[in-house]
Parts: C-alpha cells; structure tokens; sequence
C-alpha cells in the first residue's frame, strides 16, 4: 500500500483499514510460528503498512483507542 493511497482514505475507511491489516498480522505471525508461513517477506510489508496507516491517523488525530473499541 503506497503512502498516497493511504492518504486518499476517508476517516472511517482509514479506521476500518487498520482493523483489517492488524488482523492480518496477527495471522501471518500466527502462521509463520507454526510453520505454515511460505512467504515470510510479507510479515514486513504489513508491518510497514500498519505503521504508515498509523502515522495517517495520528496526523488527522483520530483517536484510535475509541474508534477500534467498536
């Protein structure tokens, strides 16, 4: 995911995006622990990809915390 693309995103998909990617590495960290995991590089790609959705939100001042509790 490229940062422009991440920057086009509205709050809520914003929201929603890291919900999902989150999910995502906990999966593939989950599978790479037991074994299942083939594509390892993609554990850092998603990693990135949370930081950069992270760093969007906290530059519009979405509060996380009450916005992922729902």
């Amino acid at each position: 995911m490229k940062g422009s693309e991440v920057h086009n995103l509205r709050d809520d998909e914003l929201v929603e995006r890291i919900r999902q990617t989150r999910e995502e590495q906990f999966a593939l960290r989950l599978q790479h622990s037991t074994g299942e995991l083939e594509n390892t590089a993609r554990i850092t790609e998603v990693r990135r990809d949370v930081a950069r959705l992270l760093t969007v939100a906290k530059e519009r001042g979405i509060d996380l915390v009450h916005e992922l509790r729902h």
